[in-house]
């Protein structure tokens, strides 16, 4: 395999909630004045990622891991997942608040989806002066709290309703409920999986007049109904990679860059970087590649030493 940093094609989503930002925050080539999502990087099926740069510009993600397994995820990713990249990159942009909802866990959605479930993590990379998010219960419930509070239009008393501004982080286990309020620009890593049930959508239509589908009954034995703390502090130590999630799923990893800094990987998990301020380059061997806010970077598990230098955030992830 040629060793190079790989970068995919957004696949871009409309969404009722979406906006503009994605264009004009995160420099993302959007038509339309609704778009809530850019999936950076995607094994989904009908939502699989293709390569935009070098030798390989024009494949699939999923095309390449069959060529060169090992190369690209890493020796125990592959282990542990075989051909199936494991997770899942967007950048969202929240203009209206997103509905509430609950994502299962491996169990319950192997069992009804034949799907992994959605641990996930969000990383706020702008927030406006008024904006929250929903995370999880403000006190323990119960199953039939949560119905109860659903016939008589009294759910969103049940929740924790938080501000947040630029920089914070949230780890979302599954179970958790959960909404990305108006006014935020995220970034989120999660488990492969697109498996939501909707709890409360805000009574909002659609284009044609419609209302969206909700799964309650879904949702009653996938939500926990104790208190979360979602909420992530971390260090921000320059030129250093400081730990903001550790989970069996992903490890996430906050870098404040100013100057160089070098890499070597022990080719067990590829990494992804996050571009979520500033620009950097990368140098593998003398060829050089430039980033900027928005960029979303797939280093393959057998690009083990590189370096990275520029004025710029990024998270860093990969699987340990």
């Amino acid at each position: 395999m040629k060793l190079y940093p790989l970068q995919f094609n957004p696949i871009l989503k409309d969404r009722i909630w979406g906006g503009t930002k994605l264009k004009s925050y995160l420099n993302k080539p959007i038509t339309s004045e609704i778009t809530g999502e850019s999936w950076e990087i995607s094994t989904v099926a009908h939502d699989v990622s293709i390569i935009s740069n070098g030798n390989y510009a024009g494949k699939s993600l999923n095309e390449l891991i069959n060529e060169f397994p090992d190369s690209v995820l890493g020796t125990e990713v592959y282990k542990k997942f075989g051909n199936q990249f494991p997770l899942l990159f967007k950048y969202l942009d929240a203009r209206e608040d997103l509905s509430i909802q609950v994502h299962p866990n491996d169990e319950l959605a192997q069992k009804r989806h034949h799907s992994f479930g959605k641990t996930e993590m969000w990383y706020v990379m702008q927030a406006d002066s008024n904006a929250k998010l929903i995370v999880g219960f403000k006190e323990k419930s119960s199953p039939e709290e949560y119905l109860k509070s659903n016939e008589n239009g009294t759910f969103i008393e049940l929740l924790d309703i938080k501000k947040v501004k630029k920089g914070e982080v949230f780890f979302l286990a599954t179970g958790t409920v959960h909404a990305i309020g108006a006014g935020t620009v995220i970034a989120e890593i999660q488990q492969t999986s697109d498996i939501t049930y909707r709890i409360y959508d805000f009574d909002r239509i659609d284009a044609r007049g419609n209302t969206r589908e909700l799964h309650i009954d879904l949702a009653l034995d996938a939500i926990n109904y104790d208190t979360v703390e979602a909420q992530k502090e971390y260090s921000k130590i320059e030129n250093s990679s400081n730990i903001m999630v550790d989970c069996p799923y992903f490890t996430t990893n906050f870098i404040p860059l100013n100057e160089e800094m070098n890499f070597t990987k022990n080719k067990e998990s590829f990494t992804v970087y996050m571009c979520v301020e500033g620009s950097f380059e990368l140098i593998l061997q003398n060829e050089k590649y430039n980033y900027s806010i928005g960029d979303t970077i797939l280093i393959p598990a057998a690009m083990s030493e590189f370096k990275i230098k520029g004025v710029a955030s990024l998270l860093e992830i990969y699987i340990s």
